[in-house]
């Protein structure tokens, strides 16, 4: 019995399509309704990058970016709430996270990564 060594590559069959990464899409915008989703997104991401091709891993770093940024901005906006401006940035906050996601939507439907993923804006 012969033993396989030869090095693993990456399925492009696999979870190649984009589904989990569509589902982590819509677990962070579902964070609007439900507090946990988001982490549970997170998590998905962390646990699927390096699993697809190039642009699929670009967009597990795109998502997990988002969410991290966006804990920064919202405890930000929570610690100037204090003075009145947080309350806009909430607004603000709640605008950047559907932007970023509907920009990589439109980009994992056109299987690309998507842009300026390591940017602090959109």
């Amino acid at each position: 019995m012969q033993e396989d060594t030869s090095p693993i590559e990456r399925d492009p069959q696999g979870p190649a399509d984009g589904k989990i990464a569509l589902i982590i899409y819509v677990l962070i915008l579902a964070g609007f309704a439900v507090g946990i989703t988001p982490l549970i997104g997170v998590v998905m991401a962390y646990v699927y990058r390096g699993n697809g091709p190039v642009w699929l891993d670009a967009h597990y770093r795109y998502q997990i970016r988002t969410f991290w940024i966006g804990v920064l901005y919202f405890v930000l906006a929570s610690v100037l709430s204090l003075i009145a401006v947080g309350f806009v940035l909430y607004v603000l906050l709640a605008i950047w996270v559907v932007v970023r996601c509907v920009k990589g939507f439109q980009a994992l439907n056109e299987h690309r990564a998507p842009a300026n993923v390591d940017s602090w804006l959109w």
